[in-house]
């Protein structure tokens, strides 16, 4: 009966959570960007629904849209001593450790997660504070922030005064797209935990709740009057019906330990939460208690760290990588060794700095491993020759390089940087617009490995993306990479080779050219490229949308002679689709602008009325202005910013239905 219980209130919550994240993208398009997403009927329908769950199950997770949002600026971060020393876990590697210590009782077998340990309290219903793990003795007071972590509860149903400790974590996915955001490779994070923390220890809870810091409860510190029957299972399941998310976890004895370690070993991979190992914990409270604790650790958990498997191997070379801050960084290449059931044959060395200390040289005999069973690492050098000499060009553009120093200081980094204003490696930007989705389409090119790539010297032009097939072992080697990753990207460049006129002309990322001014050009001139990069200023400046500065921005483009062989190079791998060039009967949108707004009823999505427009000789743009012709939005008589735009500037508002019986009569 009571995992019934259980069962529901969990459903209730997980459909909360839906629901505030629905919510939550509506109020995002409405306020922030000026577009509806879904009527104002069906977004009050769900906010009463959200409402009545809250109300109902007595939780309000954070980041509710029932709940305005305040963020605090603090000075600084208030420090506050801990009731109870935060101890740290005794470790062990060995699987027959774990079942030892095990003896006859049963335990309970969870992640170890890397992050930040955060204690919460909460009286009356409400959280009240918020404290990190600091040294173990005195933490910092992050209220305000964890105010704004993506799941926490905010209200919970039980009403005496509860503590619990959980970790904070970033998970591997929302690290990678915050990552992909930082342009300066020497400014990206190093990892999900130190992303974390910097987040969780913000003076400025806005920043906080921007990095999607997760919060997993793993121990129950107190909760007056509750009963929880001598057990830590009863006691996760309580925290769940208050609206926590617990660490995910196992009931174990000595029998079964050594499979749920080697089941956790397996997803440790494709884990998106952080982890550096397992957690076991006595399942009787009282017995774990009673066991007290040494001066470093408490004797009712353990920790297990996954043992480094670590293999001897040949370094053959190192592979000099730029980026496009112009840092160059020593990828050490040895001989494929298996690791934690894969084959590598790379690893990072980071620095110059790094790679002295370590005195690699080509022919060493060194030892690697895969840190945290994910990241291969050189763990030491048994040979040191030191043999490796520091290049004095760039890999990529040949100019020249200089070894810089972070600080003056004997601890300060030394690196290596390319100096060459125009190495091809700093114009990673030019190659992501390339592999977009309006342009030529690559699935699995992203800015990281493009950057990959273009270091490895695999990418100098837009035509070597359709070679990539001859880097099949060193791409299949990567980190990140494999035989179905590779096979299924070779896939994607084949496919992206049989495209269109318009999204070649936008990939090429002249200045100006959006997708809606290539697709003009092309029309304007028959989808005749070599008329199109003939053509004269005063041809250019006729076309509906191309100005004086996008004239010459064409122009200039097709005046570098280099950038004129690129195109060549890269016209001779493609496979352009022909399009018919329609009659001035079937362009009957010739010289009109059109902008859309809000929810379609007769057309899939705003994609497919955009190329309806432009295949009559319309144009579709992204905002009104008094360029626009008209603006179409089913909600007519709205009060959406567009539509106030538009009636300022005596712009017809069309529905969908206006709409198509103005084709038909224009036809």
């Amino acid at each position: 009966m009571g995992e019934k219980i259980e069962e529901k209130i969990e459903e209730k919550i997980l459909r909360m959570k839906e629901l505030a994240a629905v919510l939550s993208r509506a109020g995002k398009a409405y306020y922030q960007e000026s577009r509806e997403i879904m009527s104002n009927l069906d977004y009050d329908e769900l906010y009463d629904e959200l409402l009545a769950l809250e109300k109902e199950t007595g939780v309000i997770l954070s980041g509710s849209p029932t709940q305005k949002v305040g963020y605090e600026v603090l000075s600084e971060l208030p420090k506050e001593a801990h009731e109870t020393p935060m101890l740290s876990l005794d470790k062990t590697k060995s699987v027959e450790t774990l079942a030892e210590w095990l003896g006859e009782r049963a335990g309970v077998l969870s992640w170890k997660l890397d992050g930040l340990t955060i204690v919460l309290t909460y009286e009356n219903g409400s959280l009240v504070k918020a404290v990190t793990r600091g040294n173990g003795e005195i933490g910092e007071v992050i209220t305000p922030n964890a105010r704004v972590f993506a799941n926490i509860p905010l209200t919970i149903p039980y009403k005496g005064q509860l503590i619990l400790r959980g970790e904070a974590v970033i998970r591997y996915s929302d690290f990678k797209k915050l990552n992909d955001e930082i342009e300066d490779v020497d400014a990206k994070y190093k990892n999900p935990r130190n992303l974390c923390s910097g987040s969780v220890r913000q003076l400025n809870s806005q920043i906080t709740a921007a990095r999607n810091v997760h919060f997993q409860a793993f121990a129950l510190v107190g909760a007056e009057g509750v009963d929880f029957k001598d057990s830590r299972l009863e006691q996760f399941c309580w925290l769940k019906e208050q609206g926590f998310q617990v660490v995910e976890h196992v009931l174990v004895d000595q029998s079964t330990v050594r499979d749920a370690v080697q089941r956790f070993a397996e997803r440790v991979g494709d884990n998106d939460i952080p982890s550096d190992g397992l957690v076991l914990t006595f399942e009787e409270i009282a017995y774990g208690e009673s066991l007290g604790r040494t001066a470093k650790f408490p004797r009712n958990s353990i920790a297990f760290k996954w043992a480094d498997e670590i293999r001897e191997t040949t370094l053959r070379y190192i592979q000099w990588s730029p980026s496009r801050t112009g840092l160059i960084n020593p990828v050490a290449v040895f001989e494929p060794v298996e690791l934690e059931g894969t084959t590598v044959s790379r690893a990072s060395v980071h620095n110059i700095s790094i790679m002295e200390a370590l005195e690699l040289g080509e022919g060493d005999k060194i030892t690697v491993y895969k840190a945290n069973m994910i990241i291969p690492q050189i763990a030491d050098n048994l040979t040191r020759s030191g043999r490796i000499q520091i290049p004095e060009t760039c890999p990529v553009c040949g100019g020249r390089t200089e070894v810089r120093q972070t600080d003056d200081s004997p601890e300060g980094v030394r690196a290596l940087y390319c100096t060459a204003p125009d190495c091809q490696a700093k114009k990673i930007k030019s190659f992501t617009l390339f592999v977009s989705r309006d342009a030529l389409n690559v699935d699995g090119l992203s800015e990281a490995t493009l950057e990959k790539f273009i270091g490895a010297g695999f990418i100098h032009s837009f035509a070597d993306i359709f070679h990539l097939e001859d880097h099949r072992e060193a791409i299949v080697e990567m980190e990140g990479f494999g035989q179905k990753s590779y096979e299924n990207l070779i896939a994607s460049v084949e496919k992206a080779s049989h495209t269109t006129l318009p999204r070649v002309v936008y990939g090429l990322g002249i200045a100006g050219i959006g997708l809606a001014n290539a697709k003009v050009l092309c029309r304007q001139f028959g989808f005749d490229f070599d008329a199109m990069r003939r053509a004269s200023y005063e041809e250019l400046v006729e076309v509906d949308g191309i100005g004086d500065v996008l004239a010459r921005a064409w122009l200039a483009y097709f005046a570098d002679e280099e950038k004129d062989r690129q195109v060549d190079r890269l016209l001779a791998e493609l496979d352009i689709q022909k399009e018919p060039v329609g009659t001035e009967e079937e362009a009957v949108f010739a010289g009109k602008t059109f902008v859309i707004t809000g929810a379609l009823e007769h057309f899939s999505n705003r994609k497919a009325l955009q190329e309806l427009i432009e295949s009559k000789g319309g144009k579709a743009a992204g905002s009104v202005s008094a360029k626009t012709s008209y603006l179409i939005n089913n909600d007519v008589t709205s009060n959406s910013s567009k539509n106030k735009k538009a009636k300022e500037l005596g712009v017809p508002i069309l529905s969908e239905q206006d709409f198509l019986k103005l084709l038909e009569e224009m036809r």
